[in-house]
Order: C-alpha cells, then structure tokens, then sequence
C-alpha cells in the first residue's frame, strides 16, 4: 500500500514551524510529511522594528503590510506545486488548522485529483457564506476574540492586514488569549508559542470565497476534529461546520472526532492527533 504524505497547512498569524510536535510524531511513525509557509509566512514574514522594544505603535501603526496584496488565491497557488510533486509518491492529506481550512477547501475545489483526504482542525470550511468574516450568529457567542480587540494595532485599511501585538505586556489580553487557543500550556509555554507567530494576516485571505464545491471538494473523503475547549472557534461553530458540509454532501459526510483541547491544545498532544491522521481514509481500498 502507498503511503500518504500529510501536507500540514497553519492557520491565522502562523508558520510552519507550528506543525514541530505533530511533524516529529509523524516521523516517529515512518509516515511523510510537509509543513507549508503560506506567502509571507515564515522566515518571509514581517517583522518591523517598531514591533519589538521599546516598541514604537504609532510607527507601526501607519506601516504598510507585505501581506497587504496577497490573496487566498496566492495562497493556493504557492501551495499546489508542492502537493503536485508530492502526489507523484502516493496519496496526499491535505490538513487545515484554524484559517488553514480555507486554503485547503480552494485548493481542493481547484485540484480535487490530487488530494486523497482532507483534515480540518478547528478549521475554517465555509459553505453557506464566502468567508469566515461572514460568518455570524449565536454559534461564536463563547469566542473570547472579541475581547482581545485590543491586541490589535493600526486599521486594516490603512496597514492592508489584520494586525496583532503578541509582545504585549498586557495580562489581561494575555490571559485571555491563552484561554482561548492554548489554555492547557503553562504561562512559560505559552510565551514560547506566542513567539513563532507572526503579527500580520492578509485581509485578503480572510475575506476571499472560500466555500467549498459539491462537484469537486465534495468527493474527496474529509476528517473534522473538533476541540471542545476551543474559546476561538467555540464548538458551537465548528458543529456548524460539520452540519453544514454534511447537507451540502450527504453521501460524503466527514468522519468526526474529538479532542478535549483549545484551539491550538492538539500541539500537545501529537500522539492523540496522529493517531486520527494515521487512520484516516486513504480510498485505496
């Protein structure tokens, strides 16, 4: 039997190197993997003087963002010549975390041939709106985003990106960004992980059309792991998700699990999390 490559795609304000446990899991397992940088992601992301101490937030609140032109289009168009090279040694999983989703549901609307399996993470997949910033209702009423408005730094139209501050000394906004996406970490831990993200998200990406296509996303089998303590996306909303994918395909639902973890609480736990991408279905049979 081919064995599959898990193509591992970041979310909001992320990189590559978020996907270290789950990587290191996988190989321990003898199973493929590749992590993407979506553009300007990575060591292409932006990170201004302004931003660091003693940090100038007037200075980079009036700076324009690299990200500000890159679309969700650009985002699949860097990602696809990867997953076509890695489709010519056996099946590819494509596996969205948060805003990741979006970029795997356009790829797979676009490129439905190479994709042997697709895992949502929490994850953006939209159907019944264009975009996550179309999505509204009492579904998100537990998100704490709301109250971490004032992580943010500069207008969007102006800095042509979502832009937050993760060297904030705030502990209110800290505390509550820690509950929710990575409440299970210590404080020292999560520190650490607020220092491999990056300020900046393309309006762009969040914004494009990203709903999924019945006639091509649709036949590709799909895994949902929802996070029931996620207080980013709250499980409200990834259950709308599922429902929502489910009516759209209903001879092709996705295969869901569930791990009792927030937002980005999988990373430690990459035993539990491979376990599920290890058995997905593969269609070989």
């Amino acid at each position: 039997m081919s064995t599959p490559t898990y193509v591992l795609v970041h979310g909001a304000g992320s990189n590559s190197f978020f996907w270290t446990t789950i990587q290191r899991e996988l190989a321990l397992r003898g199973l493929r993997s590749y992590a993407a940088d979506l553009p300007g992601h990575g060591l292409d992301a932006q990170y201004p003087l302004a931003y660091y101490s003693p940090q100038d937030l007037d200075a980079w609140a009036n700076e324009p963002s690299t990200l500000a032109s890159v679309t969700l289009q650009d985002n699949v168009d860097s990602l696809l010549p990867a997953v076509r090279r890695l489709a010519e040694h056996g099946p590819v999983v494509l596996v969205g975390a948060s805003l990741g989703g979006v970029t795997i549901t356009t790829l797979a609307n676009q490129a439905p041939e190479l994709v042997s399996h697709l895992v949502y993470i929490s994850a953006w997949a939209p159907v019944s709106e264009r975009n996550p910033v179309e999505y509204t209702g009492p579904e998100f009423d537990e998100s704490l985003l709301p109250q971490l408005a004032g992580l943010s730094v500069g207008d969007p139209a102006v800095v042509g990106a979502g832009r937050a501050n993760y060297r904030t000394a705030d502990k209110t906004l800290l505390d509550t960004l820690k509950a929710a996406v990575l409440a299970e970490a210590t404080d020292e831990q999560f520190r650490a992980f607020l220092n491999i993200l990056q300020p900046d998200e393309s309006m762009q990406v969040m914004m494009g059309d990203a709903r999924a296509d019945a006639a091509t996303w649709g036949t590709i089998p799909r895994t949902y792991i929802r996070l029931t303590a996620d207080y980013a996306m709250p499980i409200a909303a990834q259950d709308m998700l599922i429902r929502e994918g489910d009516e759209l395909t209903p001879d092709n639902p996705y295969a869901v699990h569930t791990m009792d973890v927030s937002h980005a609480g999988f990373i430690f736990q990459p035993e539990a999390t491979v376990d599920i991408l290890a058995g997905v279905d593969l269609g070989l049979e």
